[in-house]
């Protein structure tokens, strides 16, 4: 079986890797460079809580791959299985936090609630004034910047052909499977399979299948080294989004951060947002929230990227509803970085047997028909 991925992120390049290792021959085809779209935007989250339910069985799929990368792919991608914890501040945020976690429970998610004293326990430097937390203890983080080319690495080993700074001019399907014209030749395969990100949209648009989507960037930063006393992942229940904070320290000591700004519009054509200085304030005044200690930290780089976001915050996934040998992974609406292993491993097996262990309903193209 001969398949072309559309789309060199996380999602493409791992898909690329666990197809070749189920025997299919895969051309991988990248715009840019590969891992440089929202994959290299990523704040580096690998976490389950606060998922949709039907996200958490590929959730975990993916966590387990996770923990297998360095040994699978033979390179450190900086996994570090630290935990989780999300801080509370207000009784209203206890209770949604306590209804999700009752929620996921059947869904194989166990959270702990931490109590302040738990909260100091794990880092002195937390939020003095939170009153509790949720806890996932096998959840962390992983470097975005390494992922995507260990993949993509990792595929060529297996016979992958990855292509990369080429323009997609034209997608024709034909009787024997697809023809796609680019700045580099013209390529056939029996399959395709679109993990274009942001740019999904418009590859499904060519098969009549509309998506509602929108192209945004986040505002992501780092600070200057500290000493290294947080290991979770931190982040906060709230209904307030200009306190929708998150952060992590790396072992070098910087604080890498996210969130609280609103993510503002991306034109596809170049492709990418700049982060705003103006935006910067809101932010550390969120973070202080979670960690005081950073209102007096230097802010060393900011950036941004280019995400898709479906309307109803879920992504497409699995077949084509209108074309056969069309699959499509996209529109991870900024959520997508802990299930890029799980994604490629459970599209590679649609692929290549028809089926998926991972029930993929809640995730079909189709769910918009109608709605554009």
């Amino acid at each position: 079986m001969d398949v072309i991925v559309l789309g060199g992120g996380l999602m493409g390049t791992a898909s690329a890797y666990f197809l070749a290792r189920r025997g299919a021959r895969v051309r991988l085809i990248e715009r840019q460079r590969i891992g440089s779209g929202a994959t290299v935007a990523s704040f580096g989250n690998i976490r389950r809580t606060g998922r949709h339910l039907s996200q958490l069985p590929l959730a975990h799929r993916s966590l387990k791959l996770w923990g297998e990368a360095e040994k699978m792919l033979g390179r450190d991608v900086e996994f570090r299985a630290t935990g989780h914890i999300r801080l509370i501040f207000d009784e209203e945020s206890l209770a949604d936090m306590r209804a999700y976690a009752r929620a996921a429970r059947p869904w194989g998610l166990e959270l702990e609630e931490l109590t302040p004293s738990e909260i100091r326990s794990r880092s002195r430097s937390l939020a003095p004034e939170a009153i509790s937390a949720s806890f996932s203890p096998y959840d962390g983080s992983g470097n975005p910047r390494l992922i995507a080319p260990a993949f993509a690495e990792a595929a060529r080993k297996l016979g992958v052909e990855v292509i990369e700074d080429v323009e997609v001019d034209k997608i024709i399907r034909t009787e024997a499977g697809f023809h796609v014209a680019t700045s580099k030749g013209v390529f056939a395969a029996e399959c395709l399979l679109n993990t274009a990100g942001a740019w999904g949209a418009r590859v499904a648009a060519q098969f009549g299948e509309e998506v509602p989507m929108e192209a945004r960037g986040p505002q992501m930063g780092v600070t200057e080294p500290l000493p290294h006393r947080i290991l979770p992942v931190v982040g906060i229940w709230t209904r307030d989004k200009d306190y929708g904070a998150y952060l992590r320290q790396v072992e070098r000591g910087n604080i890498v951060f996210g969130g609280a700004a609103e993510r503002v519009p991306v034109d596809l054509e170049p492709g990418h947002a700049r982060a705003d200085p103006t935006r910067l304030q809101l932010q550390l005044r969120a973070l202080a929230r979670l960690l005081p200690a950073i209102a007096k930290v230097a802010v060393i780089r900011t950036w941004s990227g280019c995400e898709g976001y479906t309307s109803d915050m879920l992504p497409v996934m699995g077949q084509s509803a209108t074309t056969p040998g069309l699959f499509h992974a996209f529109g991870f609406c900024g959520h997508g970085f802990q299930l890029g292993p799980g994604v490629g491993e459970a599209m590679a097996e649609l692929i290549t047997t028809g089926r998926c262990e991972t029930p993929l309903h809640d995730f079909r193209i189709d769910r918009f028909a109608g709605a554009v």
